[in-house]
């Protein structure tokens, strides 16, 4: 074990030796997160389906500038909606196969109605209503094994934005299973679960932003949304 302390490293034999987390690795939840919590230099890992998976650095035009625009486009309608909460790479404990480390979260507070909560020690322990997550190297795994643990975890929405096949899959549970929302005759596409979440998916995939918030604002003026919002201040 690479001790970069300056002290003696730990042998592998002994009863205080962690190791390293590595992706492909199959393990319990606790033990997930002992690995984890032990390597602060890594800044993301997940446990999908017992399965660990390590992120490598992300690219910026492929990841880290695709999110941030997803973030833009999800606070703009956090802000305008009271009672949403919106996480950007939150740890959450879905069960004791997965805890993965979506790219956004946007849930429901528990002070408007919702069961949502946090453990003691700050990590989401529910299934949020709406996650959303950039897919570039990570997209078969993003539409498979992870697909499979959310729907099967009650999230009620599931976004995957596909950066190299410039499309947006958008999923809705329904049933037990998760239906692609379509976009209407203008190219939008409406939250079933957040009234007033309008996604116009070619501006996105194209990085008109300018276009995005827009359709975005036309969704934050719409009856809907507003029923919404008043549904919410009542809870």
């Amino acid at each position: 074990m690479v001790n970069t302390s300056g002290q003696h490293p730990t042998p592998n034999n002994s009863p205080s030796y962690i190791p390293p987390l590595e992706s492909g690795d199959l393990l319990t939840r606790p033990e997930f997160e002992r690995r984890y919590n032990a390597m602060p230099n890594v800044k993301k890992a997940e446990l999908i389906e017992g399965v660990v998976y390590v992120t490598s650095p992300l690219r910026f035009e492929a990841h880290a500038e695709t999110h941030g625009n997803l973030m833009i486009w999800l606070g703009n309608y956090k802000v305008a909606t009271p009672g949403v909460r919106l996480g950007d790479n939150p740890t959450v404990r879905l069960d004791l196969d997965n805890e993965p480390q979506p790219d956004a979260i946007l849930l429901i507070d528990a002070a408007y109605g919702r069961l949502f909560y946090l453990g003691a020690d700050g990590y989401v322990e529910d299934a949020p209503e709406l996650v959303a997550e950039v897919a570039a190297s990570s997209a078969s795994k993003d539409l498979h094994e992870k697909k499979r643990a959310y729907r099967r975890n009650g999230i009620q929405e599931y976004i995957v934005w596909q950066v190299f096949e410039s499309t947006v899959s958008w999923f809705s549970l329904q049933d037990g299973e998760y239906v692609a929302l379509i976009p209407n005759t203008s190219g939008i596409i409406e939250s079933q679960v957040f009234p007033g979440l309008w996604l116009d998916v070619s501006a996105l995939v194209v990085v008109n932003m300018q276009q995005v918030l827009a359709v975005l604002h036309k969704g934050l003026t719409s009856v809907e949304h507003q029923a919404f919002t008043q549904q919410l201040n009542n809870s």
